[in-house]
């Protein structure tokens, strides 16, 4: 179990969160959720004890708690199973120290009894048998015997991930704690992990912008709202349910004060100067008493996401003939043919490291293919949302609002800052230098960039890696309404099943070209159920 006990957290004048308490108990799954800023990645660290609080509350944290690992290149250098015994720190420190002393030349006493303290500490670890549970282990994740040495650079990176979970719950933790774990995984990956957290048995928090994941794995929601965090139970759809039938009891209520404290005062006023002193005394006290309960404001904030073109493509838009891809002597893509016409709206799925990114890349001339043609329509035009975006964006003092208006060509800088203003940009925010601005703000300032130029085609990978819940809803309704051509690549169900009416899916047996919504291609090709779960 996992207690927090008045935790409160600020970053100058702005507060996070303010005097929280809250319990996490064994066997129930929490999503922890919250609009990007709101502190869901720091309350995750205090709670790790990675970052302290900004006051003196207390967290009692059990023993054993595990922890996701973020950064998937960390471990490149090391071997697979190596990285994965590292997730028992005391044990692989202990192995670490025995074979160096193992490797000196002489002896002496010291080191004599050190080496029998270490013995001490692997066999109370069951060091002796932690290959062999290891090797289960990435058995289990999908890594046959002849993977387990090689090193972890080999992976691709939903692997690697895998890894990095395996490497969290080989302490055996009462606790876990996953951020942002669904990132850079494939469709697969994703099905595969939410089947094994399903199985968990101990205290899980996770935060994910993924709706479709939060509402497959979770049974309580932890909302970072009004400074503070609620619980709520069920899923995340249950939690926003809740949250808004509890503000519209609120607003009822103080709708209902607001009338009868009117009624109230009209007596007052009437009979103030009169005889009735206690009457209009009884009911001013009446009036405090209803006085209307005080509503924070809510820092949810969604932005609105509207595409428009300023005219209408050719109604072939590309034509695709035999194009091929290779790195490294490996083909990526394999004499690849298809049509692309007006309003067919493409989500392009597959597992990681299949040739997604290289198609779109190959597709817009950011990659020279070794045979084939792409061949746009007439007067086609796109605009492109890559998954690094950051490489469009200057790393200097250039501000949000100085950056997006070199785009701008009729419309001045009011109608840009109201642009601005819908995808939550507002006021000073404009302002805010291109190399300061987080994942999110970045992600919604291309977004708006993308809605002023207008263009007929849009051509996404993988947009929603560092929007909030909020913001993939708001792009899967811009993208639905939007009466133009899109091509998506993502990991995110819902929106490919809001936005697709034709699927590209990446599979063994070669790329399928599914003419239908996403769920009428799911009815058709189930994704595999994990054959075998890991075992802890």
């Amino acid at each position: 179990m996992i207690i927090v006990n008045e935790i409160s957290k600020s970053y100058g004048t702005r507060t996070l969160f303010d005097n929280v308490s809250v319990k996490f108990t064994p066997g129930n799954r929490y999503g922890l959720t919250g609009p990007n800023g709101a502190g869901k990645s720091t309350f995750m660290k205090i709670l790790s004890g990675e970052i302290e609080a900004s006051n003196r509350g207390t967290i009692t944290r059990p023993s054993r708690l595990g922890v996701l690992k973020q950064n998937q290149f960390e471990y490149d250098n090391e071997r697979i199973i190596d990285t994965v015994m590292m997730g028992k720190a005391s044990l692989w420190n202990a192995l670490k120290e025995r074979n160096e002393l193992c490797e000196a030349e002489e002896f002496t006493d010291e080191m004599m009894n050190r080496l029998g303290d270490l013995e001490t500490i692997i066999a109370d670890e069951n060091g002796y048998e932690a290959e062999i549970e290891v090797a289960e282990i990435l058995r289990g994740i999908g890594l046959p015997n002849e993977r387990h040495m090689d090193l972890m650079s080999t992976l691709p990176n939903d692997f690697k991930f895998r890894v990095l979970l395996a490497q969290a719950l080989f302490a055996g933790p009462d606790a876990l704690m996953l951020d942002e774990p669904t990132n850079h995984m494939d469709l697969e990956s994703i099905h595969w992990l939410e089947d094994f957290l399903y199985e968990y048995k101990g205290t899980l928090l996770v935060i994910s912008h993924d709706r479709h994941f939060l509402n497959a794995v979770c049974t309580h929601v932890a909302d970072i709202d009004y400074d503070t965090i609620i619980v709520y139970p069920g899923n995340y759809d249950d939690m926003v349910e809740h949250k808004m039938q509890a503000r519209d009891r609120v607003e009822s209520d103080n709708r209902d004060k607001a009338k009868k404290i009117a009624q109230l005062q009209e007596f007052v006023s009437r009979f103030a100067a009169g005889q009735r002193s206690s009457q209009v005394q009884s009911r001013r006290k009446e009036m405090a008493r209803l006085a209307p309960a005080e509503m924070k404001r809510s820092n949810i904030q969604r932005p609105f996401i509207r595409f428009e073109q300023t005219k209408p493509s050719s109604r072939e838009i590309l034509e695709v003939t035999g194009l091929t891809k290779s790195f490294d002597g490996r083909k990526i893509l394999d004499n690849v043919n298809l049509e692309i016409v007006r309003g067919d709206k493409v989500a392009i799925i597959g597992g990681n490291g299949v040739g997604k990114t290289t198609l779109i890349r190959c597709l817009i001339g950011e990659l020279e293919p070794d045979s084939g043609s792409a061949k746009w329509g007439f007067g086609a035009s796109w605009g492109y949302y890559p998954q690094d975006y950051r490489v469009l964006m200057p790393n200097d003092s250039s501000t949000a609002l100085d950056w997006i208006m070199q785009y701008v060509t009729d419309e001045g800088p009011q109608v840009v800052r109201g642009m601005l203003g819908r995808m939550l940009f507002a006021g000073d925010d404009a302002l805010k230098p291109t190399s300061a601005l987080s994942g999110g703000e970045a992600a919604r300032l291309l977004l708006a960039k993308l809605m002023l130029m207008k263009d007929p085609i849009l051509i996404f990978d993988e947009p929603t890696n560092h929007l909030d819940l909020e913001a993939v809803s708001a792009l899967a309704e811009g993208l639905s309404t939007f009466p133009g051509t899109v091509l998506v690549v993502s990991h995110d169900r819902d929106l490919i099943s809001e936005v697709s009416t034709r699927v590209l899916s990446f599979t063994p047996e070669g790329l399928i070209d599914f003419r239908g919504t996403y769920d009428e291609y799911l009815e058709e090709h189930p994704l595999p159920v994990a054959e075998r779960r890991a075992k802890w």
